[in-house]
């Protein structure tokens, strides 16, 4: 895939970048333009998903996140949503043996109970599997910001621990990965859409109006040059 720099083998730098994350917006639209109906765009965005956090991976960022499917989008067409679990289903068939090679730790955020129980034992030992690799991919599906803060705080509270920030982050589906540096967005909305919510509070934000399926390795760069641009104080001064 294209790089951003006019040379060809430079990377961008990484070094203040532990933690990126996709919204991967724009599937449908994208493939509307081609004459296509919307299973056709995910299919392809499935492809540009492993492209992009394979090189992710390759210039040093640690972990990863990815909006597959959020708590919301089960409201769509029924022929997009079954496409869209097609789609999930044969990548957990080859993900461990992936992972496995390219020491990737691979995390399912959000709750699993609207799975079959075979694509729950499937995703539940990919997690086993991969739990002591270097880098981490996490996948949200069934992802809801808003319920992921209802759920660490009802597992807070069912423990007996007071709720204080520490104990909801000790109990957010994210809490074996640091907060994102850097989120973005693609497909031209400006908007978190119920994503990392809590996450989100110090993150940076990008947009770009490319297309998901349209993302590549360069957008990718662009992003990075940007966010090493910004300041970041954290409230300070």
């Amino acid at each position: 895939m294209p790089e951003f720099s006019s040379q060809p083998n430079t990377k961008p730098d990484t070094s203040a970048l532990k933690h990126i994350a996709f919204i991967m917006d724009g599937n449908g639209r994208w493939a509307k333009t081609k004459g296509m109906p919307r299973e056709y765009g995910h299919t392809v965005g499935a492809r540009v998903f492993s492209d992009i956090t394979e090189y992710c991976g390759d210039i040093g960022i640690d972990t990863v996140t990815v909006y597959a499917f959020s708590t919301e989008n089960w409201k769509r067409p029924k022929r997009e949503v079954d496409a869209i679990m097609k789609l999930f289903g044969d990548y957990i068939k080859k993900a461990a043996d992936t992972m496995m090679k390219r020491n990737i730790r691979i995390i399912f955020l959000g709750s699993k109970a609207p799975f079959s129980e075979k694509v729950q034992r499937d995703m539940e030992e990919i997690e086993e599997k991969s739990k002591n690799n270097a880098r981490t991919l996490n996948i949200a599906i069934n992802y809801g910001g808003r319920n992921e803060l209802v759920h660490a705080v009802n597992e807070a509270i069912a423990a007996g621990e007071p709720v204080t920030e520490e104990t909801i982050g000790a109990h957010l589906y994210t809490k074996n990965s640091p907060p994102p540096d850097l989120i973005v967005r693609t497909g031209g909305k400006m908007r978190l859409s119920n994503f990392l919510l809590w996450q989100a509070a110090y993150a940076e934000l990008y947009f770009c109006d490319t297309l998901w399926p349209d993302f590549s390795s360069a957008d990718v760069d662009r992003a990075i040059l940007e966010f090493n641009g910004r300041k970041r104080r954290f409230g300070g001064v």
